[in-house]
């Protein structure tokens, strides 16, 4: 699951972390593009020591710098982290998404309720929490599976919190 509670101690409250799934770690990032840069210059050896080579290898290491700016971006791109502190008195949301984007959320435990849309929202079973002075989502990015158990967890917390 891309989510983790921290359990409460006499210090800090619960909290749920949540984080997009990520396909391509650092080190599938490297085998890719190395892999990649490898199979580009094979056939590049066939014309090495002649003016086709250089006709050709700006066009080539264009293509590699092409794809690992989009693996680059993508990767920057799912750079995101929701937080969400439970406590007696208090409930915040933090989202720090792409580009160091910061939102916050805030509101009363007692009146803080999470809906399922099961359909109509941006994506199936879609998680809101309203309750505050908005209603926000929480965890678009997970599966639909995902969200099915963070609602299932997320109710039964809130009924200890109350």
């Amino acid at each position: 699951m891309p989510y983790s509670w921290t359990p409460a101690t006499t210090d800090s409250p619960d909290t749920l972390r949540l984080w997009p799934h990520r396909s391509l770690g650092p080190n599938g990032f490297v085998w890719f593009v190395g892999g990649t840069a490898v199979l580009i210059a094979t056939p590049l050896m066939a014309v090495l020591a002649t003016p086709i080579f250089w006709g050709l290898l700006p066009f080539l290491a264009a293509a590699m710098a092409a794809l690992w700016w989009a693996l680059h971006r993508s990767w920057a791109d799912r750079e995101i982290i929701e937080e969400l502190v439970l406590s007696p008195d208090h409930i915040t949301l933090t989202r720090t998404g792409p580009r160091k984007q910061h939102q916050k959320w805030e509101a009363n435990p007692h009146w803080v309720r999470v809906n399922r849309h099961e359909a109509g929202g941006p994506v199936p079973h879609y998680l809101t929490l309203s309750g505050g002075p908005r209603e926000v989502e929480l965890g678009a990015f997970l599966t639909p599976e995902e969200r099915m158990t963070l609602e299932w967890d997320l109710r039964q917390r809130l009924r200890a919190l109350r």
